[in-house]
């Protein structure tokens, strides 16, 4: 399961690098491997596993990452929730 790819290109996980202390709590949390320290910063290394729990961004302190999760928030969640409910495959987000 560590492999699955749930939707290219619509999670709403950000990072800004800049406001990163190197904590690497992002990386002891995120279920899915999205996070690797690399120079004593946060990066995200596969965004594309992102289930967007907001694991990451609710146990950040210097706030640093950002992402939408939740029922019918985040992108990830509308459109798998749309594909497997029979309904329309959608987030509710104005990017998409």
């Amino acid at each position: 399961m560590q492999d699955m790819v749930y939707i290219k290109n619509v999670v709403t996980l950000q990072l800004d690098q800049s406001n990163c202390n190197g904590c690497s709590m992002c990386i002891k949390v995120c279920p899915r491997n999205v996070f690797r320290l690399i120079d004593y910063k946060a990066h995200i290394v596969s965004r594309d596993h992102c289930i967007e729990c907001g694991a990451c961004a609710l146990n950040c302190q210097s706030r640093a990452i950002t992402v939408i999760s939740g029922k019918g928030c985040g992108c990830a969640t509308g459109i798998i929730e749309g594909y497997f409910n029979g309904g329309k495959s959608e987030c509710s987000c104005s990017r998409c």
